[in-house]
């Protein structure tokens, strides 16, 4: 049986699940407390203690691109990778977008909303730096699917699943494709007609209202956020250094532990 550690609202995570049901292969999941101390057996599987964490076939496996080019190497069918070689350079070129810049994005977006780092003007600037960014990665995307039916290619495969559950959560915060992007639209509307993606949205879903209450304090718990290179970047580039030196001074933000 394949272990999962995951959670609903992780993007990444997001992307390893869809791609389990895609090619229904059964497994197994587990939401470690991410806010808390870390279960020994996650801890002992993740060494950064991130989500998602794939067991199978005696590996322990963190990262999501690297946990989906192995159970494309392990379960080739159906196959998720393009078969021509520009196509699939192309959407690992996308995935790195969506994981490193469009992923920062949205976790910023999640900071002032979920978590209230910021208020006032500041809160006003991080919102439209985000919806800016947004809106430059919508409109590569539009461009992508010009030629094309899906973001990887001639058929559905990793290109795609980098992207929709980005998109999905970003639509919680205000900001979809829209109709000045059709094709983008489009492929959103297809997206979620597929089994897989219906899956995820629904488990997502579910977890909103429990992540709310949590960031809120309606919990009573304090909540701790793991930062990672990509998230830093965005937020020191975009306005937020004092939100992380705060953050860090009050044990509110960490990173993660080295390996």
């Amino acid at each position: 049986m394949v272990t999962l550690y995951e959670h609903p609202l992780s993007p990444y995570a997001r992307k390893v699940k869809i791609a389990l049901w895609e090619k229904g292969i059964p497994f197994e999941s587990h939401m470690p407390d991410l806010f808390g101390d870390a279960p020994k057996e996650f801890a002992a599987a993740s060494p950064r203690l991130e989500v998602p964490t794939l067991v199978a076939d005696g590996l322990s496996l963190f990262d999501s691109t690297i946990i989906l080019e192995y159970l494309e190497d392990r379960y080739p069918e159906p196959p998720l990778r393009a078969a021509d070689p520009a196509d699939r350079a192309r959407a690992r070129m996308l995935e790195e977008l969506a994981d490193t810049q469009l992923e920062a994005t949205a976790w910023a977006l999640a900071e002032v909303r979920f978590f209230g780092r910021a208020t006032g003007a500041q809160a006003e600037e991080l919102t439209a730096a985000a919806s800016a960014v947004v809106a430059r990665h919508f409109d590569r995307l539009e461009r992508e699917l010009s030629t094309r039916e899906f973001l990887n290619g001639p058929a559905f495969g990793l290109g795609d699943i980098a992207f929709i559950p980005l998109v999905a959560a970003l639509q919680f915060f205000g900001l979809q494709p829209g109709p000045e992007r059709p094709r983008l639209s489009a492929w959103l509307g297809r997206m979620f007609e597929r089994d897989s993606v219906q899956k995820d949205q629904a488990a997502a879903m579910e977890a909103v209202a429990g992540f709310s209450t949590a960031a809120t304090g309606g919990s009573g718990r304090r909540i701790v956020r793991q930062y990672r290179d990509h998230r830093l970047e965005w937020m020191m580039k975009h306005g937020g250094a004092d939100i992380v030196r705060d953050g860090v001074a009050n044990g509110s933000i960490k990173f993660p532990p080295d390996a």
